[in-house]
């Protein structure tokens, strides 16, 4: 589902034409954002230090011993 997003303020003029724009389409859904209040995510919070030894993700080397390749003569 795929909501379309109206401010309140632009609800007036917005809504009923995107709302008989998508109204063929039943993934998309017109709504008003009606929220109000104070902001409720606290910005003051910081995400958590990286661990000290954090593991490497990256595939690991074959192992074993490779052959020499030979070097291109470039003219």
């Amino acid at each position: 589902m795929i909501y379309c997003v109206v401010p309140e303020s632009m609800a007036e003029e917005l809504y009923p034409r995107l709302a008989e724009y998508y109204a063929e389409d039943p993934n998309v859904e017109v709504i008003i954002d009606r929220r109000s209040g104070p902001d409720r995510r606290d910005r003051t919070v910081r995400p958590p230090a990286p661990p000290e030894a954090t593991r490497d993700r990256r595939r690991q080397r074959a192992r074993g011993s490779f052959p020499a390749t030979p070097v291109a003569d470039v003219d």
